[in-house]
């Protein structure tokens, strides 16, 4: 018995060795989106505040945990009208729901580098599971010596899944704001 616990204790040691962690570097990194206005054109925008981590195994990032969160009330469309309805709780609510959570449930290569990210996403007090693309841009010492990784991550979501649901009809009938949200993120990530 004694023997096994001893094993036991040098596997769980070496497996925890193993793992490596990594945090968000959040000044090589943006969180952008999309989304279509009046059906003729798209207004951008981004989230200024966000973090989040990766914990892997391996140096190519097979089924690594990832976690991420945005501050929703750094949302920036670069109109100040426009952020403050966004923020309201006509969209996002940010008074009663002011984070995006992200937790990965797993994360695998396709190609070279080239991943699929599958997870839970939760935004206004509901979570759906998403599906993302992922480019792995590599991994790079910088010049003070630390170990950084970048990623392009892509993908939509509905808003309407997650009851970010205002909207009003042009005179057209085509619908002021559009359903689909287009989500390009670029992370850079240092090893801890």
């Amino acid at each position: 018995m004694k023997k096994v616990i001893t094993v036991l204790a040098i596997v769980f040691s070496l497996l925890s060795q193993a793992q490596t962690s990594w945090v968000v570097d959040p000044s090589h990194s943006k969180v952008n989106f999309s989304v279509s206005h009046l059906v003729i054109s798209e207004v951008d925008g981004t989230f200024k505040e966000f973090g989040g981590d990766i914990t892997s195994n391996s140096d190519d990032f097979s089924n690594a945990d990832i976690q991420f969160k945005i501050d929703v009330n750094s949302i920036n469309t670069d109109n100040a009208q426009r952020d403050a309805h966004l923020k309201s709780e006509d969209f996002f609510h940010v008074e009663k729901y002011p984070e995006i959570t992200f937790k990965s449930t797993s994360f695998k290569k396709k190609k070279d580098n080239i991943y699929i990210l599958k997870g839970n996403l939760t935004l206004r007090g509901v979570t759906k599971k998403v599906t993302l693309n992922v480019k792995h841009g590599g991994i790079a010492k910088d010049g003070y010596g630390n170990t950084k990784a970048g990623f392009i991550i892509t993908g939509d979501i509905n808003r309407i899944d997650y009851g970010v649901a205002w909207n009003a009809k042009t005179e057209h009938g085509g619908l002021t704001v559009g359903e689909k949200v287009n989500l390009v993120v670029k992370l850079e990530f240092v090893k801890k």
